[in-house]
């Protein structure tokens, strides 16, 4: 069972193309993994087991007939909870939201299952997405599958979690500053968050306007698998087998010829030494594939930085906005740190978030310039090691230093695994200009190659003590 959870949704669909694999002893074994697993890390907020199965036997049926739906069919899924399922409630992390089973897919969700791709169940979130770890009252804690005394990272650590341990090889994540990209790194698979609005979010999804939807994986194949499926604009009901492949066709393409930028840190950012070594190991290996890797300090970012509250000021207003339209009984269910978010934003006056929106249209517009002596920009995907759970450390409570930038420019960044930082893996991110999704899989891609497979955490985990998971 273990083989069949740890293998890439590209090695599935061939097992299932080749009749050696079937949906249904797949689903089996996903599901037992969770069994086994998810009371140590907390991973999934809801599981529809019996839609799953139901499904997986579909799937079969299909495959067995040679007739697939689609290039993901028969895969299992899970679903980041700020993303609606059709059969499963969207409870965003929170006791204010509807315990009510959601009618109809979110449009993403839609078209991943179009593909054939079995959305199974929910992902733990931080309540609304609201931070970069993931823990909140209604579900608690979730724990990092390297060293579960530690974070995942968010807000979506669910998602990360699940694909690490095997409960499932891919996620739908949502990234509205890092929040696919950290917990991609800190548990040692790939994240991707795209161009902003190229995956449909749906009103729902996309409240914050900073969020983008996107996959998390632990190969960049099965992302870019993942983007293809979601980014299919085929409403007439046709298959979306009928869909061109886009993101996966040129994956191997390889980077020779590249000219790319490499910020060992952006001006004022800490970057752990270990860290650094690290990314730094992942650049030399872009030199030796033939790329030209200029060090510069990325004068956008630094000025980014200067103004301090760029994306600090926008992402607590959209929260008191969020938070202002509940009733005063539903603010007291609230984790402290999102009450204390929301008040900040309360506060802001409209000259200073109107200051924040200018911020972010010139930080696009001069990293579009940028773009123009650049392919990519290479950085570390996050400056130091997870944090202890549950919370929040009070260093940590600022934007992410090195990956909200990224949802300000709107630009696609990837975070691959690029090594170790003592015994937690590290991550180095892949950015491009605004619409070189396709260019900046393909690096990853070449770059995932020259490193080799990554290991995985073991699945023998242990709590710390007698800790509790459960809120």
């Amino acid at each position: 069972m273990s083989e069949i959870v740890m293998l890439s949704a590209a090695q599935l669909v061939a097992g299932f193309r080749q009749r050696t694999l079937s949906p249904v002893e797949v689903m089996c074994a996903v599901l037992d993994r969770i069994t086994k697993l998810d009371p140590l890390v907390n991973a999934f907020c809801a599981v529809d087991e019996e839609a799953a199965m139901s499904a997986a036997a579909e799937a079969d049926r299909r495959w067995m007939r040679g007739d697939p739906c689609g290039p993901l069919d028969g895969v299992p899924v899970s679903v980041k909870d700020l993303v609606a399922v059709a059969g499963l409630p969207t409870r965003h992390g929170s006791w204010t939201a509807s315990r009510d089973r959601e009618s109809a897919d979110s449009p993403a969700v839609a078209r991943l299952r179009r593909a054939g791709a079995i959305p199974f169940g929910k992902t733990t979130t931080s309540e609304f997405g609201n931070k970069i770890v993931t823990d909140c009252p209604l579900t608690g804690a979730t724990r990092n599958p390297w060293d579960t005394r530690l974070s995942p990272g968010g807000s979506s650590g669910g998602s990360a979690v699940a694909v690490a341990l095997g409960m499932g090889p891919l996620s739908l994540a949502t990234d509205g500053g890092g929040s696919i990209r950290i917990p991609a790194c800190w548990s040692g698979v790939v994240g991707f968050k795209p161009t902003f609005a190229l995956v449909p979010a749906g009103s729902a999804a996309s409240w914050t306007a900073l969020s983008t939807l996107g996959p998390i994986a632990r190969t960049v194949r099965d992302a870019a698998l993942m983007l293809d499926a979601m980014t299919c604009a085929n409403n007439d009901g046709l298959a979306v087998a009928a869909c061109p492949p886009g993101y996966s066709a040129g994956l191997d393409h390889g980077v020779a010829g590249l000219r790319v930028a490499w910020c060992p840190a952006p001006d004022s950012v800490p970057v752990a030494p270990d860290i650094a070594q690290s990314v730094e190991r992942a650049v030399d290996t872009f030199r030796a594939m033939g790329v030209t890797v200029i060090q510069t300090d990325v004068a956008p970012i630094a000025d980014y930085y200067g103004n301090g509250r760029m994306h600090s000021v926008q992402w607590s207003v959209f929260f008191a906005q969020r938070v202002r339209h509940m009733e005063e009984a539903d603010r007291t269910l609230l984790d402290p740190e999102l009450t204390a978010l929301s008040d900040a934003g309360a506060r802001i006056d409209t000259a200073t978030f109107a200051d924040a929106l200018l911020a972010r249209h010139a930080l696009g517009a001069s990293m579009e310039t940028f773009f123009e002596r650049y392919d990519l920009l290479l950085t570390p995907t996050f400056h130091c090691g997870a944090p202890p759970v549950p919370g929040l450390p009070e260093h940590l409570r600022n934007a992410p230093l090195l990956t909200a930038w990224c949802n300000q420019a709107g630009v696609p960044a990837i975070s691959v695994p690029c090594g170790f930082a003592g015994d937690m893996p590290a991550g180095l991110q892949i950015i491009g200009r605004r619409g070189s999704d396709a260019l900046v899989l393909r690096a990853a891609q070449a770059y995932e190659l020259a490193r080799g497979d990554f290991p995985a955490p073991g699945p023998e985990l242990q709590l710390p003590g007698d800790t509790e998971i459960a809120p």
